[in-house]
């Protein structure tokens, strides 16, 4: 119940923030110039979550990019596909049309390589480990993909000197298995 109350509060907010994506006009260099920015969808978005967090990391991803205007394929770890398949039930029960929020599951590398090398995706986001993120970095790179990598986990934790080390050993003991992981 936690975990689908974290991941719905993301689609909350992202569609609300929707509602206040506007354009800018800037002062330009002279007097009577005017620059414009307008803020446009970029096309198909790809994402590969891990296991841990499988809606909360899907909602993360997808909120942000439907809100933008995009579409999202999604690649949900091996471990927790049910998540993502009924995410995308539920979007199409909310009037999400059909292609806009697609599920992909299958072979990791097969897919990766797909989302990567079709030049038809123009952003990938990923959540995993420092080595796959590197590859799939350098292979977005052949097509100048926009890349969003949150990489390495582990529940890095830093303890300071003044700090009280019995909380700081329960606090890292919470992170580190929040969800089993």
């Amino acid at each position: 119940k936690g975990e689908i109350t974290y991941a719905a509060s993301f689609i909350e907010w992202f569609a609300e923030e929707a509602k206040r994506v506007y354009g800018d006009v800037i002062p330009g260099h002279q007097p009577d110039k005017r620059l414009i920015v307008l803020k446009q969808p970029i096309g198909v978005t790809a994402a590969i979550t891990p296991w841990n967090f499988p809606a909360a990391m899907i909602t993360r991803k997808a909120g942000p990019a439907l809100a933008a205007g995009c579409t999202m394929v999604l690649k949900p770890a091996s471990q927790t596909p049910f998540s993502a398949l009924a995410l995308a039930e539920l979007a199409e029960r909310a009037g999400i049309p059909a292609g806009v929020f697609s599920v992909v599951t299958g072979s990791a590398g097969d897919i990766g390589a797909e989302l990567t090398g079709n030049p038809i995706v123009r952003k990938l986001s990923f959540t995993g480990s420092t080595d796959i993120g590197r590859q799939l970095m350098a292979e977005c790179a052949k097509d100048i993909k926009k890349v969003s990598l949150e990489l390495g986990g582990n529940a890095p934790f830093i303890v300071f000197d003044d700090a009280d080390l019995d909380k700081a050993v329960e606090g890292a003991m919470i992170s580190k298995y929040r969800n089993n992981g």
